[in-house]
């Protein structure tokens, strides 16, 4: 099987997702800015390629480091000194050689908040983290003008508890709640297996803690013992 190219692997969801990956076997290929996670992800058996998404360069040589890829997620996130978001910058770089590199598949991990879901943010949050919502936002419309088959999840508050594995993904716009980052990573890899999230915009929030004026609907994910069986990539 060819790599999945991870980008944000460094801590949080894209960490815990590359773990969940190699457990399974399943080659990855990670792109740092800083090599203090390196040893970690070799350590696991995961490839990594250190360079920045603010550059093109770095972001094509991580894609040339294994050629063909069998897919894209990433989770990057952050704003530098100079007001710089990764969100949107980082991110369609990463797209864009994503589309170069003739790659289909894509799992983009955002916030709720993103997208279709703007309407219905409190005040709180767009005071809290309005600027760097609509810089995810800009790189979704983005990706989906160039890869429409792409998977957007937009997790809830994020939690760094051991994994609940009571993680929901949703269509709903008007879903809010909390989610631990590992049931995150479980998510996104479910997701990226399973062909009938292709195209599509979830929320991901723990089952307890989602919150909406519509009755919750959790979107009916393949199971995770289905995808290595057979991953529809």
């Amino acid at each position: 099987m060819r790599p999945v190219l991870i980008f944000g692997a460094s801590r949080g969801v894209g960490l815990a997702l590359a773990r969940l990956l190699r457990d399974q076997s399943i080659p990855v290929t990670a792109m740092l800015r800083s090599p203090v996670a390196s040893a970690e992800l070799e350590s696991m058996g995961a490839h990594v390629v250190c360079g920045d998404a603010f550059s093109c360069d770095d972001v094509a040589r991580a894609f040339a480091s294994h050629d063909p890829v069998c897919g894209v997620v990433s989770t990057l996130g952050g704003r530098r000194a100079d007001g710089r978001y990764v969100d949107d910058e980082g991110n369609i770089n990463v797209i864009d050689q994503a589309t170069a590199h003739g790659v289909g598949r894509f799992v983009f991990v955002t916030s709720i908040g993103c997208g279709e879901m703007a309407p219905f943010r409190s005040e709180r949050a767009i005071a809290a983290f309005g600027a760097a919502v609509d810089a995810k936002t800009r790189a979704e419309e983005h990706l989906r003008s160039v890869i429409p088959e792409a998977t957007i999840i937009r997790p809830g508050g994020l939690r760094s508890d051991p994994a609940t594995g009571r993680g929901i993904l949703t269509s709903d716009p008007q879903m809010h709640g909390f989610i631990n980052r590992e049931d995150v990573a479980q998510l996104a890899a479910r997701a990226f297996f399973d062909p009938a999230t292709r195209g599509r915009s979830f929320a991901a929030v723990d089952s307890d803690t989602a919150r909406s004026d519509n009755s919750v609907a959790p979107f009916d994910l393949r199971p995770w013992s289905e995808n290595l069986v057979s991953p529809a990539i």
